[in-house]
């Protein structure tokens, strides 16, 4: 199986940010914990945060791999993200 360029593009992109972002927003969701934020709360500001940190990677990448379908999905998986914490701390909070 070949790949073209921008599936490359978009497969360095994952592999390379992707960690990264997760352990950040991992760090602040340990940290809102250990301060003590109710669980909720905290689960809904680490949606947020770790939702918006991928959309605007997503967004940085987008002139090179825009027409692929996984990313797509995953922008609307990310963004998904951000409405789903939102949602968490709106009703569960």
């Amino acid at each position: 199986m070949v790949m073209d360029e921008e599936t490359k593009v978009l497969r360095d992109y994952l592999m390379f940010t992707v960690p990264h972002v997760t352990v950040l927003a991992g760090a602040i969701l340990g940290i809102l914990m250990i301060i003590g934020v109710p669980v909720n709360v905290a689960l809904g500001i680490f949606a947020i945060v770790y939702g918006l940190m991928l959309t605007v990677l997503g967004l940085v990448i987008r002139p090179h791999v825009s027409g692929i379908l996984l990313y797509r999905l995953s922008m609307a998986f990310f963004v998904g993200l951000v409405v789903v914490g939102a949602v968490i701390l709106l009703y569960g909070g």
